[in-house]
């Protein structure tokens, strides 16, 4: 989700100190102060037309009723746990063996799913920093931060931009003690971190930062903003964690860089200033970077310095390119355009089909010189309110040999189950949604992200909290039998090379 902040005016490196602290939370009121601003809000008003539409569509049946829950079928709805001692928007997902890490935007949550009809919450740790867009790699865990903070430290407050000394970037926690996570590590980047992809090699954590400059005033983050911030962790000593490099993806002569320049030259589309999300195939040392205006497809074969390999644009139908997932055989990439910026009702029948949609991109040809060739869109086809955001946005592969299936979120369009097998006719195959969370005005919720983990989907919604469902069809039965020890979506493994099947 986009978000304006404000921004900082320094930049350095901070080790663990004093200052590195963590409120851990188990139950009972926070020791600290979420940020009041981080619960799901009002986005938008609605006309009293709009209301009575939705109003009407309810009592129809074409849409559920405010907080019903629907779903195909093939779903089965197994678990819902609600937002606790964290009262912030919840948003991306990370896995490693038993246990889901879910973030939330004042810290992170930890939960058991050795039973996914029964997660129980292991530790809540009190860390506000939006997005905290979260990761892991062994004993490591990683929140991005990307608004301005007071400083690095857990009991941070915001920013304002006039304010000088203001903190945003990478926080490393080690959670050996899975129950006692430790805060030991920051590193502050340019622009902040609005997400980070993980590179993991054995003595070292390579964090790409994507982050990006939505606003020329703030002094430190102005165009060109052309590159993402390469940061390296050794594993056996996270307090090292340093800044290694800036490569530059969109060179370019003048201002901006060599981005896409948006508007006016092509209206209605976001400049390129830096990227919004990166997806890594390690194994095939590959990435795939969703970058605003642009989407690249690029070499990591040296992680310190990645090279881009083509870059394709959508000047008609892409807004804002958010993600991007490969195929298993690395041969397509689904790209998301978050159009709106995630707050808006864009899954109706005035967007239309093309726009606030996935685009499926073919990769034709070998090494340097492959090409992303488009073949698609696929967008759900099941209306919403004009008093729900819904748009494309985080999802990962269902590991099916030979098919190429898909989970994914739509805020509150709810989850998609959907098969890109044949690029240029996607269907959907499986849904899962809730009703409005308002008929009366436009509240940001629904899910932020929907993955695929060891035989279920988890999802953690913004405001209704952490879902577990159940897959049954035929189609995705055989995911059941491949088994992972960690899971980072953006970070994607060879699903048949990788893990173990029982």
């Amino acid at each position: 989700m986009r978000t304006v902040r404000a921004r900082r005016r320094r930049l350095g490196v901070a080790t663990a100190a004093a200052g590195l602290l963590a409120t851990l939370l188990t139950a009972g009121p926070a020791a600290a102060t979420p940020d009041p601003g981080d619960a799901p809000t009002v986005s938008g008003s609605v006309s009293a037309q709009q209301k009575a539409e939705a109003t009407a569509a309810i009592r129809s049946g074409e849409i559920p009723g405010v907080d019903e829950v629907v779903h195909s079928p093939n779903i089965t709805h197994l678990a819902n746990i609600p937002k606790d001692v964290l009262p912030g928007t919840n948003s991306d997902l990370a896995f490693q063996g038993r246990y889901a890490f879910a973030g939330n935007y004042d810290g992170f949550r930890i939960f058991d799913i050795r039973n996914p009809a029964k997660p129980r919450t292991v530790a809540q740790v009190l860390c506000p920093g939006s997005q905290n867009d979260i990761s892991v790699s062994g004993d490591l865990l990683f929140l991005s931060t990307d608004s301005s903070r007071s400083d690095d430290s857990c009991s941070s407050t915001t920013q304002p931009a006039t304010e000088k000394n203001s903190w945003e970037g990478v926080k490393v926690f080690d959670i050996s003690d899975i129950r006692n996570p430790r805060y030991v590590a920051a590193v502050e980047t340019a622009c902040g971190s609005h997400t980070h992809t993980l590179v993991p090699e054995r003595r070292n954590v390579y964090v790409y930062v994507s982050s990006y400059a939505p606003n020329a005033t703030f002094p430190d983050c102005q165009p060109p903003h052309d590159g993402i911030s390469v940061i390296k962790v050794p594993r056996k000593a996270p307090h090292q964690a340093k800044l290694v490099g800036f490569p530059v993806l969109f060179p370019g002569e003048g201002p901006d860089g060599g981005g896409n320049p948006g508007a006016p030259t092509n209206p209605g589309v976001t400049k390129t200033t830096g990227c919004h999300d990166l997806t890594v195939l390690p194994g095939k040392d590959l990435a795939a970077g969703a970058c605003m205006g642009d989407g690249i497809l690029f070499s990591i074969a040296d992680p310190e310095r990645p090279k881009v390999i083509d870059r394709v644009q959508d000047n008609v139908n892409f807004a804002f390119w958010h993600s991007a997932t490969f195929n298993q055989k690395a041969d397509k990439v689904v790209f998301t355009d978050e159009l709106g910026g995630g707050g808006a009702p864009t899954c109706n029948a005035e967007v239309g089909p093309n726009r606030g949609a996935d685009g499926i991109y073919d990769i034709k040809g070998r090494g340097d010189k492959r090409k992303l060739v488009f073949r698609s869109y696929f967008k759900i086809d099941r209306h919403q309110a004009d008093t729900e955001n819904c748009v494309a946005h985080n999802g990962s592969l269902i590991p099916v040999k030979g098919k190429d299936l898909m989970v994914q979120a739509w805020y509150q369009g709810g989850i998609s189950v959907w098969d890109f097998t044949d690029s240029a006719k996607p269907k959907e195959i499986a849904y899962f949604e809730r009703g409005p969370l308002s008929t009366t005005q436009l509240v940001t919720g629904g899910s932020w992200s929907a993955y695929y983990y060891n035989g279920h989907i988890y999802s953690n919604d913004m405001a209704k909290g952490f879902d577990v469902l159940r897959l049954d069809d035929r189609r995705t039965d055989p995911a059941k039998r491949v088994r992972m020890d960690e899971l980072n979506v953006q970070t994607q493994p060879n699903y048949f090379e990788d893990f173990d099947r029982d």
